[in-house]
C-alpha cells in the first residue's frame, strides 16, 4: 500500500483572498513545494489552464497535477448545463492525468463573503436535496465515464458543511460519487473526521490535511466570525501545528487501504506564516505519520 503526498497552492496564494500573496509567482510555489517535499500540486489561480502550458511547467519542477477545485451550481443547473460548464476543467484533469476532480457546490455559499459570519451557513430543504442529489448522480457519472472521479469537498460555509450533511450526501447518491474527506472543514464544523472515514471509506477518494489552531477555533466562533476571517486570525495552519491527530488518520486510511494523494492545505496569511516553512513543517510531519503507520511514500 502506498500514497503521495500533495499540496495545495494555498500555502502560498490565496484563492479566496487574492491579496494573500498576490505577488508570489507561480514559480516560487511550484519551486519550494518541490524542495519541501511533495510530488505534486492541486491547481491554484496562477496555473494557466491549458495542458499543453502547464503540462512542461509541471514537468520542470518534476511533479504532478493532483486536481483542482471545481464550483459546482446544481441547484440552478440542470446536469446538462454543468457537464458543459466543467468540461474544459474535466478535459485538463484528463490530459493531465489527474484522476479526482474536487467539486464543491457554491449556490447560497458565504465562505467567500468576509462580513457574514460561519452561522450563516446556507441549508437546503428536503426537496433541494432531492434535486441537488440526483444532478449530482448524473454528473459524476459523466464524469466517472471520462476517467476522473469527484470528490466532493464538504466545505465550511457552503451546503454541505457538517457531519450529518455528508451522511446524508453519501446516503442519497451512487457509488460514483466520491468523498474528499477534509480534516480541517470537518473539525472546524464540529465534526469527526475518524468516525467519517470509518462509515465512508469506500467513497473516500480524496484527503485534505489542514490543521486546526484550536483557541484561534473557539475565538472565531465565540464571536461570530466569517470564514474569511477565520482564516486572516489564524483559524488554520499545516499538519502538526495544531490540535488534529494525523497519526491516527493515517492508521485509519491503512485499515481502509486507501489508495490515492493526501494532499496539504493550510490556508493562511503567507506574510505571517512563511509558505516555505510551512510547507516543509507539514510534509515533514505527514511523511512521519505515514512512515509510523507502515505507509510506502509513492513518487
Amino acid at each position: 500500500m502506498s500514497i503521495r503526498l500533495g499540496i495545495n497552492p494555498l500555502t502560498w496564494t490565496n484563492d479566496d483572498l487574492p491579496s494573500l500573496g498576490g505577488d508570489t509567482p507561480l514559480e516560487t510555489c511550484l519551486a519550494e513545494g518541490r524542495e519541501a517535499g511533495f510530488d505534486g500540486f492541486e491547481l491554484g489561480h496562477k496555473f494557466p489552464r491549458d495542458a499543453a502550458t502547464l503540462g512542461p511547467i509541471l514537468e520542470r519542477h518534476q511533479l504532478s497535477l493532483v486536481s483542482g477545485w471545481y464550483s459546482a451550481e446544481l441547484l440552478t443547473r440542470s446536469a446538462e448545463e454543468e457537464i458543459a460548464a466543467l468540461t474544459p476543467h474535466l478535459e485538463l484533469l484528463k490530459a493531465l492525468g489527474a484522476r479526482v476532480m474536487v467539486l464543491c457546490e457554491v449556490s447560497r455559499c458565504v465562505h467567500g463573503q468576509m462580513g457574514v459570519p460561519l452561522s450563516h451557513r446556507p441549508t437546503m430543504s428536503d426537496e433541494e436535496w432531492t434535486l441537488f442529489t440526483e444532478r449530482l448522480d448524473q454528473v459524476a457519472e459523466h464524469c466517472q465515464r471520462e476517467g476522473v472521479q469527484i470528490a466532493y469537498h464538504h466545505h465550511l460555509g457552503t451546503l454541505v458543511e457538517s457531519e450529518a450533511d455528508i451522511d446524508r450526501l453519501m446516503a442519497a447518491t451512487g457509488p460514483a460519487l466520491g468523498l474528499l474527506l477534509d480534516t480541517g472543514h470537518l473539525v472546524a464544523a464540529g465534526g469527526d473526521p475518524f468516525g467519517v472515514l470509518e462509515r465512508h471509506a469506500a467513497r473516500v477518494n480524496h484527503v485534505h490535511c489542514k490543521d486546526i489552531r484550536a483557541e484561534v477555533l473557539a475565538d472565531v466562533r465565540n464571536r461570530n466570525r466569517s470564514f474569511l476571517e477565520g482564516v486572516l486570525d489564524g483559524m488554520f495552519t499545516v499538519p502538526g501545528d495544531g490540535f488534529i491527530d494525523y497519526g491516527r488518520l493515517f492508521q485509519g486510511l491503512v485499515a481502509h487501504d486507501y489508495q490515492g494523494w493526501v494532499v496539504v492545505e493550510a490556508e493562511q496569511d503567507p506574510a505571517v506564516a512563511h509558505p516555505l516553512t510551512y510547507a516543509r513543517k507539514g510534509y515533514d510531519h505527514l511523511a512521519r505519520c505515514c512512515d509510523e503507520a507502515g505507509l510506502a511514500l509513492a513518487s
